[in-house]
């Protein structure tokens, strides 16, 4: 659903703008508001309503008797909040979101098929820099798992 890397700034007020692409594709799939909550890798996740719901159901149906599922729960929905763009496709992220994925000014926002992350720029490029040589080599053990025996 979601494709691409864009480039954009946070302004003073803490708004980011969504991509224009990006808010085609979701009006496209009918969806009006935003989902913004901590990603991994210090970045943050942006999801339509209906893949929200997808992701809630997914974590309700693990056990909340395991530690980690429990850890994992309260940072995820303790940091989440609905979002709805402004009329020039701002959505404002609150601080304490922004001081997790390190966000100062300038982000990079990527499109992951079902989700949008937001990562500061400088954690971007270093991400970026660090994976893009085992890129090949990921995509050699990933293929290899889906292939039937």
């Amino acid at each position: 659903m979601f494709y691409g890397e864009y480039q954009h700034s946070i302004d003073r007020k803490g708004r980011l703008i969504i991509p224009s692409k990006l808010r085609e594709v979701a009006k496209e799939h009918y969806a009006e508001r935003f989902f913004v909550t901590r990603g991994l890798d210090r970045c943050l996740f942006l999801f339509t309503e209906d893949e929200w719901r997808i992701q809630e159901n997914k974590l309700k149906n693990l056990s909340f008797a395991k530690s980690e599922t429990r850890k994992f729960s309260r940072l995820f929905f303790s940091g989440a909040c609905d979002v709805n763009c402004d009329s020039q496709g701002r959505v404002l992220v609150p601080n304490y979101l922004k001081e997790y994925a390190d966000i100062k000014r300038d982000v990079v926002l990527i499109g992951v098929s079902n989700r949008i992350e937001v990562w500061a720029k400088e954690l971007w490029t270093q991400f970026y820099d660090a994976a893009k040589d085992l890129y090949e080599e990921a995509a050699e053990k990933l293929m290899d798992e889906g292939k039937s025996s």
